[in-house]
């Protein structure tokens, strides 16, 4: 560069260095620089470069923003003045300044304004000798007051300015000033280095939505972000999904990953993650993550369907169709043209299987044959065969026993084929079968999975049947390799009539799979209603049982209803006497925490005013769905948790501690002594420290949403008071009703699909927009969302004005008319409720203005029109 300027040479270092109070005392030696080690220490240093003579170089504190503004804190030391700067003198040989003894002074939160106010001051009087003007000291208040509310108590920075002399000899002449890289209190969230310490899942499906559990260092839940990245050329970046309720403590995140770039792949892919911060961008080391493809069976009932079945030939085995030139008896006997293999083993005793009774077929034994093979074991027990016998001779008289036994059942075989000629049965053939019906493939599947995958629905009756002959077995309750049984095959694979079926013939309900789930579970995940209502109806004592059976991951059928976004079979589920209000067993979320956390207001809506969900339930961290919306960011789901009454001013278990950078963030950091000191005498003091933990304060919903229309929202209710939140008895034109013939016609209006005036666009004006993707394939999207806003307790207003923004005259004028006959029916009176007294021509006038009106709660008519619809997100 021309001319001279300033360079800064040694940074400072920006972790591990504490602001001190002033009643703590000084610091225990100075800000080190970026390069300090162990035995080498070093300053922050600058150096004038291109000059060579005497100069000045001041240090103050600026923010950590753009533009840097003066800092509230202070420097001390041995070069500082009062004013909070540190001042020396360099030149002329030596242009250097290494500040080796600098401190920072953390002000205290009720001296803030004053200290803020008084640098401005001094600030706008450098170089000038007049006083401030009034105007002037309005303006540094004004600038004071919004400094308070944006500044980072946290985080300082050095600038460096250094001043030459001019021809009179003063230092007046500035440089360029430096800045240095941002210093992070030490006692402060963020100024911890961040780092993954854990994870639960290092994979997870190409679609995202995987769980994961992660341990880390101490972070700031309102100032940190998980991304996920791929190191390539293409720049793909993501960011996992939780809001600041899942950040736990500080030191663990429950997030949800989100979906890769590529929802098509054929092989594991594997990417980084990392933790990232908001404001000042520190990012921890990357750690891998693979995303798997989508297993589309994951049941793995679509693949065995697909196996290739065998093809039989024209012949049986080596020899001619039927016998061949050997003299065989049609493949059933030894002749050379039957070459039939047998898997039995040698003295099986197939007489010991039907010992109990007659064959419910009919008689298939041979009598003779079993009676000669009977005879000759008899023989051949009593018979003392002499020691000259040769091994030989043992060997055929066990191979002919064998050959007897295989005759004999070759004999049941031909008969029972005989019959079924005649009579077309297949049970004839199955009977004298029977005992092979709890033969496994390489699956673990029996012959009842396998005719239930393939769906073949009279195969499945007639091996029931012949199943259920068979006295103290439990063939139809086998489980696969993969822990499913027939009965839960059938509920996969969508089939209510082999689902009654399986029940009448005592199928065991209660069985779970590999996952923990149970029938209705899997019904559920299968987003099935009808086999749903069929096991309800059927299940009996056991319905109950499994209602309130959670799976391997804690989920009771309600919370899986809610996850799979089906109302009807949610409402099936709390008709039958499942608990709406049932905590999951890991975290303690109800069903209306998840529909919150899915940001579905249909679902939460429908929780609350139809099926009497608790809107003030906790989990297991004390957090309400009103403590999830705010920290969603989600206005809707704000408001209406708020008219149904949800506690404002409710707190969580997690405590809220003074932080350093305002006084409404949610950071762990040590108390300003100072201030607890001013407030209490040293008996006070004392009493407090003992109890400390108790008087604590905690997390409202406030304290957790990043949302400014949120925040609006709620501070709004809060200074209503505790009336607010009880719901408001409804007012004419206020709450949004719709008759038939009325939404029948904004039906009609919004299904035209015209740009700009469609239903779509009418989302976004109300502040729905999240629910375009859950109606888009619905049979009438338009109804489906007028339906949804009424529900919610939209307003008629809010509404009226949407139509109108869009050019809608004609769905206004069909509003107005409805509001106007609905007026004219009701009488001159006034109605206390949380907005006060009003008369009915002053709510006329008041909802015919084109501004929004604030909702009333009250109870609102439910579509159900809708419920009956799946919603996919």
């Amino acid at each position: 560069a021309e001319g001279p300027y300033l360079l800064i040479i040694e940074q400072p270092k920006q972790r591990g260095f504490r602001f001190r109070y002033g009643c703590e005392g000084p610091s225990h030696g100075g800000l080190p620089g970026a390069s300090s080690e162990k035995g080498r220490k070093t300053y922050p240093t600058v150096k004038i470069c291109n000059y060579v003579g005497l100069a000045r170089i001041e240090v103050d504190l600026v923010t950590h923003s753009d533009p840097p503004r003066v800092h509230a804190h202070s420097l001390v030391g041995k070069q500082c003045n009062e004013a909070g700067n540190c001042i020396v003198t360099v030149g002329p040989k030596d242009m250097t300044a290494q500040f080796n003894n600098l401190g920072v002074l953390h002000v205290t939160k009720k001296n803030m304004m004053e200290i803020m106010k008084e640098k401005l001051k001094q600030q706008k009087l450098r170089n000038r000798s007049q006083l401030l003007t009034d105007s002037e000291v309005r303006e540094i208040e004004v600038e004071a007051k919004e400094l308070k509310k944006v500044m980072d108590l946290s985080i300082v920075r050095l600038r460096f300015t250094a001043y030459l002399r001019d021809s009179s000899g003063n230092f007046t002449l500035a440089l360029n000033p430096v800045i240095s890289d941002p210093i992070h209190d030490s006692k402060s969230p963020g100024a911890s280095n961040l780092k993954i310490s854990r994870m639960d899942k290092t994979a997870g499906s190409v679609r995202g939505g995987d769980e994961v559990y992660l341990l880390c260092d101490k972070v700031q839940k309102d100032d940190i972000e998980v991304r996920f990245y791929e190191d390539d050329e293409n720049g793909w970046q993501a960011f996992g999904d939780f809001s600041p309720t899942d950040v736990h403590k500080q030191y663990a995140i429950v997030f949800r990953t989100p979906p890769y770039h590529k929802p098509k792949i054929d092989r594991p892919v594997t990417v980084f993650l990392q933790l990232k911060r908001k404001r000042g961008g520190d990012v921890s080391d990357s750690k891998q993550f693979t995303y798997y493809p989508v297993v589309e069976d994951k049941e793995e009932v679509e693949r065995k369907r697909k196996k290739v079945l065998p093809q039989f030939p024209q012949h049986f085995g080596g020899g001619s169709h039927m016998g061949g030139p050997g003299g065989g008896t049609g493949g059933f006997g030894s002749g050379g043209g039957g070459n039939l293999s047998y898997p039995y083993a040698p003295g099986l005793a197939y007489n010991s299987i039907y010992s109990s009774g007659p064959h419910p077929m009919g008689s298939y034994q041979s009598g003779v044959q079993m009676a000669r093979a009977s005879k000759m074991e008899e023989e051949g027990a009593e018979r003392q065969l002499p020691a000259e016998q040769s091994y030989s001779q043992a060997l055929q008289y066990h191979a002919q026993l064998c050959n007897m036994r295989i005759l004999a059942l070759t004999q049941r075989n031909a008969h029972a084929l005989l019959d079924y000629s005649v009579t077309a049965d297949p049970r004839m053939l199955l009977a004298v079968q029977r005992h092979l019906a709890a033969s496994q493939d390489e699956n673990g599947d029996t012959p009842l999975h396998l005719a239930i995958i393939h769906e073949q629905t009279a195969v499945i009756k007639q091996l029931v049947e012949v199943i259920s002959g068979i006295p103290n077995q439990q063939i139809i309750n086998v489980a696969n390799h993969l822990q499913q049984t027939p009965l839960h095959l059938a509920v996969i694979t969508k089939q209510p009539q082999v689902v009654q079926l399986l029940l009448q013939a005592h199928a065991d309900p209660t069985l779970l799979d590999r996952y923990g789930n149970s029938l209705l579970h899997l019904a559920l995940q299968a987003g099935d209603e009808e086999v749903l209502k069929m096991l309800l109806a059927h299940l009996g004592a056991a319905a109950l049982s499994l209602l309130n059976t959670p799976n391997y991951h804690g989920l009771l059928p309600v919370h899986v209803a809610v996850q799979v976004k089906s109302l009807a079979c949610l409402e099936l589920l709390v008709r039958k006497g499942a608990d709406v209000n049932a905590a999951e067993r890991q975290g303690g979320r109800t069903p209306l925490h998840l529909a919150v956390e899915m940001d579905n207001l249909n679902m939460a809506a429908h929780l609350v005013k139809k099926l009497g969900a608790d809107i003030n339930a906790r989990t297991f961290a004390g957090n309400t769905p009103l403590h999830l919306a705010a920290g969603l960011g989600s206005p809707t789901l704000t408001k209406m948790l708020i008219k149904s009454g949800a506690d404002v001013l409710c707190e969580n278990d997690e405590p809220v501690s003074p932080s350093p950078s305002s006084s409404e963030a949610s950071s762990d950091v040590d108390t300003d002594p100072e201030e607890q000191e001013g407030h209490m005498d040293l008996g006070e003091a004392d009493t407090s420290r003992a109890s400390g933990a108790k008087l604590r304060r905690r997390h409202t919903p406030l304290d957790l949403t990043r949302s400014q229309k949120v925040r609006e929202i709620l501070l709004r209710a809060s200074q209503q008071g505790p009336e607010s939140e009880l719901p408001a008895v409804s007012r004419p034109g206020n709450i949004l009703s719709l008759d038939s013939e009325i939404l029948q016609g904004l039906e009609l209006l919004l299904n035209q699909n015209r740009g700009g005036s469609d239903w779509t666009e009418l989302a976004k004006r109300l502040g729905l927009c999240s629910l375009v993707e859950t109606f888009k394939d619905t049979a009438s999207p338009s109804r489906s969302l007028l339906l949804s806003y009424e529900l919610s307790g939209g307003s008629l207003s809010s509404l009226l004005e949407a139509l109108d923004s869009m050019g809608l005259s004609e769905g206004v004028r069909m509003l107005r008319k409805a509001e106007t006959y609905n007026k004219l029916q009701s009488t001159e009176l006034k109605e206390d409720s949380a907005y006060g007294s009003q008369s009915v021509e002053e709510e006329q006038s008041s909802a015919l203005t084109p501004k929004l009106c604030p909702p009333a709660s009250a109870e609102l008519p439910s579509p159900l029109a809708h419920s009956q619809q799946q919603q996919v997100h």
